[in-house]
C-alpha cells in the first residue's frame, strides 16, 4: 500500500459531514425532529472548521520543513 501524508483537514471534513448525515438519518428514523434548514449550519461549520483546520496544518508543516531541513 502506498503510503501518503494525514491531512487533518479532510478528516474533519468527512467526520462533520458524516455527523450531519447521522442527524438527519436520525429525522428520517423517527428518532427525533429535526428542522430542514438545520442542514446549513452544520455543513457550512463543518466545512469552516476544516478549513481552518487545513491550514493551520499547512502552517505547522511549512514551519517545520524550514526548521528541519
Amino acid at each position: 500500500m502506498l503510503r501518503h501524508e494525514f491531512q487533518p483537514g479532510k478528516l474533519v471534513a468527512g467526520l462533520s459531514l458524516t455527523a450531519a448525515g447521522a442527524v438527519f438519518a436520525g429525522d428520517a428514523g423517527g428518532l427525533w425532529d429535526v428542522p430542514w434548514f438545520a442542514i446549513v449550519p452544520l455543513v457550512v461549520g463543518g466545512l469552516c472548521l476544516a478549513g481552518a483546520t487545513a491550514t493551520l496544518a499547512r502552517a505547522i508543516r511549512r514551519r517545520g520543513g524550514a526548521e528541519s531541513g
